[in-house]
């Protein structure tokens, strides 16, 4: 495939960007369009499915699938964000994308990430009062408390995404204007850059201590918590029992943060952002799609809720 550099002088302004997407592989585009559109579409099944069951189901309408309902639709949002634009690169070789639209992508990648982290967060602290202090789990966890563990949630991942996302609009970008990845990743887009990256290099290590260390700071220090009131149970059923609450969640931290080291962790190279794209894009398709199965496969109220919804016969109005 082949794609026209746009050769600029230093210090004047770009429209638009160029997505390579996997175009040094001409022969995979369209597995690689099967094998997307297919994990789109079963990650977006999941995460709706596990929203319209939560919603429908009285017996859910608990703090633990409240905050689910919350992380499947940021999924959804981070599904939505990205994918389409890869499964057209893929198929059709469309690869421009506005200036605007490429920070605009940036921003919301981030903010779905640093929001998931402040979820995943906020249901450890969920775990931690059903376990440590579950006589007062109801006074505690009640709406307005999970309403607002939620609505901070969502602030915090827009804030902590917008400061980066602002300055690099003021950047000038030179010699070309081809990302050599398949969505608008920073990283990518500084080295097109001609400005200075100092800062937004100092913010990105700021960002990533707030969005992903503090946060996962407060899970570890719930977890401890937590693992310490098991271990005073006496009885095994009733440690199986704490731990099956929390396993769900604990799987789900796990798959987050590991896969989020794993692809942005990786040793530096002339050539890193090329083999860091198809982890990456495992990570943003494969993540939102364990969620659901995670949640679904473990919990046994949502496994009821699901047979009782897929068992329901359609009632039609006679006249």
């Amino acid at each position: 495939m082949e794609h026209e550099y746009k050769e600029m002088e230093n210090h004047t302004s770009v429209t638009e960007f160029l997505l390579l997407g996997f175009s040094e592989f001409p022969e995979l585009q369209l597995p690689l369009f099967s094998l997307f559109l297919l994990l789109y579409l079963m990650a977006m099944l999941g995460n709706l499915l596990v929203i319209c069951i939560v919603c429908a189901d009285r017996h859910l309408h608990t703090p633990m699938y409240f905050f689910l309902v919350n992380l499947s639709s940021i999924d959804i949002c981070y599904l939505t964000n990205i994918l389409p634009k890869l499964l057209t690169i893929c198929l059709t070789n469309s690869s421009s994308i506005s200036f605007s639209g490429c920070i605009l992508q940036w921003y919301c990648y981030m903010m779905c990430v640093a929001t998931e982290f402040q979820l995943l967060t906020a249901m450890a602290y969920d775990r931690y009062v059903a376990i440590c202090n579950p006589l007062r789990y109801s006074i505690i966890m009640n709406k307005r408390v999970c309403a607002l563990l939620a609505a901070v949630s969502w602030l915090a991942g827009s804030m902590e995404s917008l400061p980066h996302s602002v300055i690099i609009t003021q950047f000038s970008f030179c010699d070309s204007n081809v990302i050599n990845h398949f969505f608008c990743d920073i990283t990518a887009l500084l080295k097109l850059s001609c400005t200075d990256t100092s800062a937004i290099e100092t913010i990105n290590v700021v960002e990533v201590v707030i969005a992903g260390f503090t946060p996962f700071l407060l899970t570890l220090i719930s977890y401890v918590f937590i693992i310490s009131s098991i271990l005073r149970i006496h009885s095994t059923e009733g440690k199986s029992k704490a731990f099956s609450t929390c396993s769900s969640h604990l799987t789900v931290i796990f798959l987050s943060y590991g896969t989020m080291l794993g692809v942005y962790l990786q040793p530096t190279s002339r050539d890193s952002t090329k083999s860091n794209k198809l982890p990456t894009a495992l990570y943003i398709a494969t993540v939102p799609l364990l969620n659901p199965l995670i949640y679904s496969l473990r919990s046994k109220e949502l496994k009821v809720a699901l047979r009782k919804a897929l068992s329901r016969k359609p009632t039609f109005v006679s006249h």
